[in-house]
């Protein structure tokens, strides 16, 4: 069960912010995971509060937003959606792409319950 690993490393990144921000108690922090990562996303929200027990994190929650396969096309330029299993261009059926996002698992959101902290952290490049 590599999800245990990646919520120590999620739980990191949420202290990391949480310190920056001066917080003592976290809400909810919000993930976008794509169908490429690898993360089963039921596993991650099942096994993040045995990770987060004793810290300021006990007891948030856990949102997951789904990131879209797309893919660039070395031929025509485009890019488009595409399905996890049917890598092509959505203009010109090409098989030369690039995978631009599916792939990925990304820190979005970490919401604050504490009133002096800023109440919301959110990624600047998403």
């Amino acid at each position: 069960m590599h999800e245990l690993a990646i919520c120590q490393a999620l739980l990191r990144q949420v202290m990391e912010v949480a310190e920056e921000r001066g917080t003592q108690r976290i809400g909810r922090i919000t993930l976008r995971i794509g169908p490429l990562s690898g993360i089963e996303p039921e596993l991650l929200k099942t096994a993040f509060p045995l990770v987060a027990a004793g810290t300021p994190s006990e007891g948030a929650s856990i949102a997951i937003e789904d990131s879209p396969v797309r893919v660039r096309c070395q031929n025509c330029g485009s890019t488009s959606q595409t399905f996890t299993n049917r890598l092509l261009c959505g203009d010109c059926d090409s098989w030369r792409v690039k995978l631009v996002s599916g792939y990925e698992m990304l820190l979005v959101s970490v919401e604050f319950l504490d009133t002096q902290a800023v109440n919301r952290w959110e990624r600047a490049d998403v």
